[in-house]
């Protein structure tokens, strides 16, 4: 059992936990829920043994293996999957020996740490890896490459696989679900459900928590209260607690007419629709945990549009795509005033760039893009965020915005009226006025939506705006997003936001932008049946949209007969299958090159190890040998060179997404 008792913890001179007690039992699941700066990270570290208690004791089992995901971003050229397998340290250490044993000529020893390899599943161990890889999101075939050659975000997952990886009696994860996608996080539901061990988790997602966790430790007022049940079950015990306060009930009316007002609004417009029920269900949800978040320090709304043309935008017959890869062919889109689509589909099926073709930043390769008179889009990616000027503070680059309005001949806001829209997003007193820099990544992404809300769009294009938000500010720009006047489309892991603020499901799929037949919770089955069936060779279309539209579906062009679709999809199939095998040839001809360059490397070093060939009869073969090392040396340099810029070509047929 891991136990707390009368602890007290400072960071400096905060104080984040006084007196605080904790009992998890083995095989528990828990998730812990706070405030931004709480101190949920530092009880992590507590539990790891890298912070001391100020006061009180923490105690676990002396024989728990606790694993948790490296804070430091992994990089290196080793395969990824090698360093996914280091998640494992028993295995590690018995291939040490192994190693050293068959050196050694030890075969009693050797025979022995084969048997404790066998024990520990040491001859599956990379089979375990791949599956960790592939269920985040990883393609076949991409476990090989090099660690250097991913993105922040994707070590960011190889990261996540090699804490997966240690068979651990105590998982400490902390955001796991940042950087992944939908399908990804589905997985890892999956997975943390079958896990066998003692789970803490540390997550903004309600959904995510909800699915995994069996009880929520909530740190508030440097204590730690544990409630039975997943994170709904938290929040109605906790609104009702908070209920019993006058303060909060005052609140909680306010917040409920101004759902219901919305409700009303949108009940006349779509009630017969799957998704639209499940909406109306989780904003009936929303009235009830509305008190949990009565001292959510955000507060925000959208000002009204300045112009809402009908149609905003409309694609026609749109083809998309990235070098020769085409990632969306005859895409037909019509977007209106008020339309709230969420987009569905699997890693790599091209959402995020359809979101960019909508916001101006993909050319279309054939067909046409109309913009309607007067459309302002607010576009929110991952990257926005690496655009703020890290020396400005949040009220130098609203006065920015509110500079270029002018020269516009717009009337120009008061400091006071920009200090107090900044206050809805946390940016109160001093905080308005300091250096971006050094803010953390949830203030960052804060500071990037209050930019786009400033800004009037009457077309909101989200990519997962959700990372690094915690709970409080979820809920807030979900409330923001209900009394929107103007259209939505989103991209977001985060399934509780989709339904409260999307009532249009298109699924992306394909390279085919059509309806999904179904509601929010019918899309994991899809996803499963999609993902069986193309594990099968003959396998057919999985997931063909339904003839039956609401009445609010955008306007979808393309679709066709359903054996036409399927002639098309396996033609398409066989195209990029085509475009891809040379490249993966000549990827794996590299990778050959490399590891035959490294091995004659390793040898001559090994050679050049001798001390003998250090004397003076020894030269001239000592001058053969290093001139071979310098030889081999360059040529490794180059084929590693050209390795990475064939597996980026590769990696770019692949229609990233």
């Amino acid at each position: 059992m891991l136990q707390l008792d009368a602890v007290t913890l400072r960071r400096g001179p905060k104080l984040l936990l006084e007196g605080a007690d904790l009992r998890v039992h083995a095989g528990q699941k828990v998730g812990l829920t706070g405030a931004n700066g709480c101190g949920k990270s530092s009880l992590f570290a507590l539990l790891r043994g890298e912070l001391q208690p100020d006061a009180g004791e923490v105690s676990l089992p002396a024989d728990w293996r606790i694993a948790h995901v490296a804070q430091q971003t992994p990089g290196g050229e080793r395969a990824a999957i090698e360093l996914v397998m280091d998640g494992d340290t028993e295995l590690r250490e018995v291939q040490r020996r192994l190693a050293e044993a068959e050196v050694a000529g030890d075969g009693v020893q050797q025979a022995a740490l084969h048997g404790q390899l066998e024990a520990i599943g040491g001859y599956t161990a990379e089979s375990r890896a791949a599956r960790l890889l592939h269920g985040l999101g990883f393609a076949v075939g991409d476990e090989y490459r090099a660690v250097s050659s991913y993105s922040g975000g994707w070590r960011m997952r190889l990261a996540l696989a090699q804490a997966l990886m240690c068979r651990s009696d105590l998982l400490l994860l902390d955001e796991p679900t940042n950087h992944l996608d939908l399908d990804a996080v589905i997985w890892l539901e999956g997975w943390l459900r079958a896990y066998p061990g003692t789970l803490l988790l540390i997550s903004h997602d309600r959904d995510f928590l909800d699915a995994v966790a069996e009880h929520i430790c909530h740190m508030e007022r440097r204590g730690l209260k544990v409630y039975t049940g997943g994170y709904s079950a938290f929040e109605r015990q906790r609104a009702e607690h908070l209920a019993q306060q006058q303060a909060a009930h005052e609140r909680q009316q306010r917040e409920i007419a101004h759902m219901r007002s919305f409700v009303d609004r949108f009940r006349a417009k779509a009630t017969k629709a799957r998704q639209a029920q499940s909406r109306l269900k989780a904003l009936e949800r929303m009235e009830l945990i509305a008190p949990a978040h009565v001292d959510s320090p955000f507060r925000f709304a959208f000002r009204q549009p300045a112009a809402k043309p009908d149609p905003l935008l409309r694609l026609e017959g749109v083809r998309a795509g990235y070098g020769d890869a085409t990632v969306l062919d005859g895409v037909g889109l019509s977007l209106r005033p008020e339309d709230r689509i969420a987009l569905l589909g699997p890693n790599g099926a091209g959402k995020s760039t359809l979101i960019k073709l909508l916001a101006g930043l993909v050319e279309p390769r054939a067909g046409q893009r109309e913009l309607g008179q007067g459309l302002v889009i607010g576009y929110f990616a991952q990257h926005q965020v690496d655009q703020l000027d890290p020396a400005a503070s949040p009220l130098k680059h609203l006065e920015r915005l509110e500079a270029a309005a002018a020269q516009s001949g717009g009337k120009a806001a008061t400091e006071q009226q920009l200090r107090d829209f900044l206050g809805g997003f946390g940016f109160q007193g001093d905080r308005a006025t300091e250096a971006v820099a050094p803010f953390s990544g949830g203030e960052k992404a804060r500071l990037a939506l209050a930019l786009i809300v400033w800004q009037r769009p009457n077309l909101l294009l989200l990519d997962e705006p959700t990372n690094h938000l915690d709970l409080d500010m979820r809920l807030a720009l979900s409330e923001a997003l209900l009394g929107f006047d103007g259209a939505l489309v989103l991209v977001s892991h985060d399934r509780h936001l989709l339904r409260v603020t999307c009532d249009t499901l298109l699924l992306v799929d394909g390279g085919r932008v059509e309806p999904f037949a179904g509601s929010l919770d019918d899309y994991p089955a899809w996803l499963a049946a999609r993902n069986k069936e193309q594990a099968q060779p003959q396998a057919g279309l999985a997931g063909a949209a339904s003839d039956d539209q609401s009445t609010a579906t955008p306007s979808i062009a393309g679709g066709g007969e359903a054996a036409a679709s399927r002639k098309d999809q396996r033609r398409r199939e066989a195209e990029q299958r085509a475009r891809l095998q040379p490249a993966k040839k000549r990827v794996q001809q590299l990778e050959a090159d490399v590891e035959r360059l490294s091995n004659e490397r390793d040898a001559l070093e090994e050679t050049l190890a001798d001390p003998a060939l250090y004397t003076e009869d020894a030269k001239p073969r000592l001058l053969t040998l290093l001139a071979d090392k310098q030889r081999i040396d360059t040529a490794l340099e180059q084929a590693e060179a050209d390795w990475l810029d064939a597996a980026a070509e590769l990696e770019a047929l692949q229609q990233p997404d």
